[in-house]
């Protein structure tokens, strides 16, 4: 075991991936996650599924962190998925279990935080762009559970506090992205291999956002990708068409909360943001910020960034 400077332990279960940080010395030090097994041909699995394998996993996702963390100042962890009154999944239960008993044991404070807060801290993070916790900015959480956009001011407790000015009014980026992935017999999760097929496609796509003032819908892009698929489309440009449908809903959605707020910094985290054709496309255009795609997909990296600033370490 080795001793760390200002050791700060996070944990985040979510629905998912089990996943564990370290932040020590200025900086994220290990950054470990596992996602949970899906069978093959399923699109998300059952909380009490969820709440087994994070019992069976995190001890192995755990072990780097502890390795390296001696005697750690403190220990955060996600319990909820967002930080509003009801919010609630059980698999952060087992995080928060787990956290628990390693406060108790090393005798330090246990710091608890949304999983979205724990997003918007590891994207700030990872674009070098912490300042952005002391002021106000437009960030959007884009993932397989939420299609949010959010306006986030300082909190007292240094985390961000993230009121919801915009979402998907039904069907959320990553399910659709998961849906029409599975429907084109690519493994769940589908992110990264629907994204490979899509860039194989090159022909121009059109296709207009449906909008209702700043929110989006995005459930008729499943229909409209299943459709294709029946008519014979190859399946790189059903791909394509799934994600130039959410960037341009999300393009929408940002250029009618600028609107509204003014000029304000934006930034996009959530795992779905980790797709370049996303990326690219939304970066040249609002200026945006991004996760490095190791903290855009589910991470407890944010969390231990949060639980060093609520030490007064940051």
């Amino acid at each position: 075991m080795s001793e760390s400077l200002n050791a700060c332990i996070g944990i985040d279960t979510s629905n998912y991936t089990t996943s564990a940080a370290l932040f020590s010395g200025g900086e994220v030090k290990v950054n470990s996650k596992k996602l949970l097994p899906v069978r093959p041909g399923e699109v998300g699995l059952r909380q009490s599924d969820a709440v087994f394998h994070h019992v069976q996993q995190l001890p192995e996702v755990l072990t780097p962190v502890l390795e390296q963390a001696g005697k750690p100042v403190a220990i955060g962890v996600s319990d909820r998925p967002r930080a509003v009154e009801g919010s609630y999944m059980p698999c952060f239960t087992v995080g928060k279990t787990v956290a628990s008993v390693l406060a108790q044991t090393h005798g330090v404070p246990l710091h608890y935080f949304s999983h979205q807060q724990g997003h918007i801290a590891a994207a700030v993070y990872s674009a070098d762009k912490l300042n952005l916790l002391k002021e106000k900015f437009l960030v959007f959480h884009v993932s397989g559970g939420t299609t949010e956009a959010l306006l986030a001011t300082p909190g007292a407790d240094g985390a961000p506090q993230a009121e919801l000015v915009a979402s998907s009014l039904d069907l959320k980026a990553g399910q659709a992205v998961d849906r029409v992935g599975v429907m084109l017999g690519l493994p769940f999760p589908a992110g990264p291999h629907l994204e490979q097929l899509a860039l194989q496609w090159h022909d121009k796509i059109k296709m207009r956002p449906v909008m209702k003032g700043s929110s989006c819908s995005l459930s008729g892009v499943e229909n409209r990708c299943r459709a294709m698929m029946e008519a014979g489309h190859p399946k790189e440009e059903i791909a394509r068409y799934c994600l130039e449908f959410i960037r341009v809903s999300l393009a929408a959605m940002c250029t009618a909360l600028l609107e509204e707020y003014g000029s304000l910094p934006v930034v996009f985290a959530g795992g779905v943001m980790s797709n370049s054709i996303l990326r690219e496309s939304l970066s040249a255009r609002f200026g945006a910020y991004f996760a490095q795609p190791a903290f855009s997909a589910d991470n407890a990296a944010g969390t231990a960034v949060l639980t060093a600033r609520k030490e007064g370490l940051l």
